[in-house]
């Protein structure tokens, strides 16, 4: 596991082991808040130890930015904590999550001392969080998943954006048309840095580029798809590959790729669902 220092008070801490999903530890003057877990339980138990030995604190607040497991199943190791999160980040829990679980502690054993915890403070729309001498605003960001949400350190003004900002943006399940409004509010916003919810910390001078690369990928893919559908491409997700749409396939160790095709796969669903209700 990576860990770096962002400010003087925020900590980050990026996955070796699951495609460099990323968690981040937010200290108060009235103890830490962590805005997501890491997927495996020994790189969250990590987190609490350096936060309870490290920086002599315990962590008060759990964020949830979403259901999936890779920033969720490490919440059981903080049961001290308040969790926080969409209201239906907590309906998603309490369904596929559980189902989720099950089938994880089935195939690996290291996942036998997870639980489900559903969090005790859920919003709608958005929320301000203060803990000490830290505000935390939490607003919607739908797309990658209908519960995403972004959180704003507003005084260090850093912004936890989860997975709504990832190296390509991915969406298989979530909605595309979503996904580019919660990009486009992200948009001409003075933010020192953003966390990706996997991946690197972009970094003050590269934010404005890094929103405008991830909303050109989603108009150039959606053009693509258009027309290979038009064009009656069968398998469409082998004609369109990730340089087409303005990203590069060596991102996240190469992942990025399979992430594309999925993109590719989902969009041609969404459209073909689209142009079914039109024609009723």
């Amino acid at each position: 596991m990576q860990r770096e220092r962002v400010t003087e008070n925020i900590f980050v801490f990026r996955s070796d082991q699951y495609v460099q999903v990323t968690a981040g530890i937010i200290v108060t003057t009235m103890g830490a808040v962590l805005i997501d877990t890491l997927l495996y339980p020994e790189e969250s138990l990590k987190i609490k130890q350096f936060v309870e030995e490290r920086l002599n604190t315990t962590v008060r607040y759990v964020i949830n930015t979403h259901f999936h497991a890779d920033h969720t199943s490490g919440t059981c190791f903080f049961p001290d904590a308040q969790v926080v999160s969409h209201r239906l980040c907590r309906e998603l829990l309490n369904t596929r999550g559980r189902d989720g679980l099950k089938r994880m502690q089935t195939n690996s054993p290291e996942f036998e001392a997870v639980e489900l915890v559903l969090p005790n403070i859920v919003f709608d729309d958005e929320i301000t969080l203060t803990v000490g001498n830290t505000t935390f605003l939490l607003w919607s960001s739908p797309g990658h998943s209908p519960d995403s949400i972004a959180c704003l350190v507003q005084e260090a003004n850093v912004l936890f954006a989860a997975d709504t900002v990832m190296p390509i943006p991915y969406f298989v399940d979530g909605d595309f048309d979503q996904f580019l409004k919660s990009l486009e509010r992200l948009r001409n916003q003075p933010y020192e840095n953003i966390i990706q919810g996997h991946g690197e910390v972009v970094l003050r001078g590269e934010v404005m580029e890094k929103i405008e690369s991830d909303l050109d990928y989603l108009k150039k893919l959606a053009s693509t798809v258009e027309k290979a559908l038009s064009d009656n491409i069968e398998n469409i997700e082998d004609h369109i590959p990730i340089e087409d749409c303005g990203k590069s396939h060596i991102l996240l160790n190469g992942a990025v790729r399979q992430l594309h095709r999925q993109n590719v796969i989902a969009l041609a669903n969404q459209l073909k669902n689209r142009a079914l209700l039109q024609a009723e």
